[in-house]
């Protein structure tokens, strides 16, 4: 199951998250289209290798694996996948 990014980014898109992902699933990055526009990163669902480098790393708490989002956010699986075309 891969992890999603929540609520709590939205504002946020501290980069941190970025930097620990060793496989590049986390975007869009500061450099990248798109950046400015969008309110939080997302993650791949498809490129995650669900090693969870990502979590202890964010300021605000916003990264859970899917099957730990909380019901509030569950919205946000879908956000994180859609993102992607997915």
């Amino acid at each position: 199951m891969a992890y999603v990014i929540a609520e709590p980014c939205i504002g946020t898109k501290d980069s941190a998250c970025v930097d620990a992902c060793p496989v590049d699933c986390i975007h869009p990055k500061k450099d990248e289209t798109g950046h400015g526009e969008a309110e939080q990163l997302f993650i791949d669902p498809v490129e995650c290798i669900d090693c969870g480098a990502c979590v202890p790393v964010c300021p605000v708490s916003a990264i859970y694996a899917g099957d730990d989002l909380p019901e509030k956010w569950a919205s946000y699986q879908e956000k994180n996948a859609e993102h992607f075309g997915r």
